[in-house]
């Protein structure tokens, strides 16, 4: 799996340790965004230049990190294909593969501590789509995620 993560200020130290978490279990990431806090990317600059890449599948998932989750969210929403979910928790962001086949993880540095935003990327990587779930509700997300992509066809067409 080909992963990128950025941040913003705000993002910087939960990204820092989401990266160290990474590399000590040998799991490349690349790093796109504020990497020293004297070059501070804005945080719609970070999604608007990482969103983009997982769309165009030279990565397959990526974590955006800014204050609350929200802005990064919002930005990486606006491209086609791109599934970018503001977690605030372990559970959510276990359900955002599982029942929306994410592809794109985002937190908030002021709201997620380190240690839960290193499980939260642990169960973001490790979930895939329809994972654990009841066969009568992989049939349904099954379907949603086609009419999802029809919703986004009428919309970007």
């Amino acid at each position: 799996m080909k992963l990128v993560i950025g941040s913003d200020k705000s993002g910087f130290n939960l990204k820092e340790s989401i990266k160290a978490y990474l590399a000590a279990e040998n799991i490349p990431v690349d790093d796109l965004g504020t990497t020293d806090l004297d070059h501070v990317k804005p945080y719609y600059v970070v999604a608007s230049e990482i969103a983009p890449l997982v769309q165009n599948g030279t990565y397959d998932r990526a974590i955006l990190i800014c204050g609350t989750g929200a802005g990064v969210s919002v930005v990486a929403n606006k491209h086609r294909g791109v599934y970018a979910v503001a977690c605030e928790s372990l559970y959510a962001a276990k359900m955002a593969r599982a029942i929306n086949d994410a592809n794109i993880l985002c937190m908030g540095g002021w709201i997620v501590a380190p240690e839960m935003g290193i499980e939260m990327t642990k169960a973001f990587l490790h979930t895939d789509f329809l994972q654990d779930l009841e066969d009568w509700r992989q049939a349904f997300l099954t379907n949603a995620k086609k009419e999802v992509a029809a919703v986004e066809d009428k919309l970007y067409d």
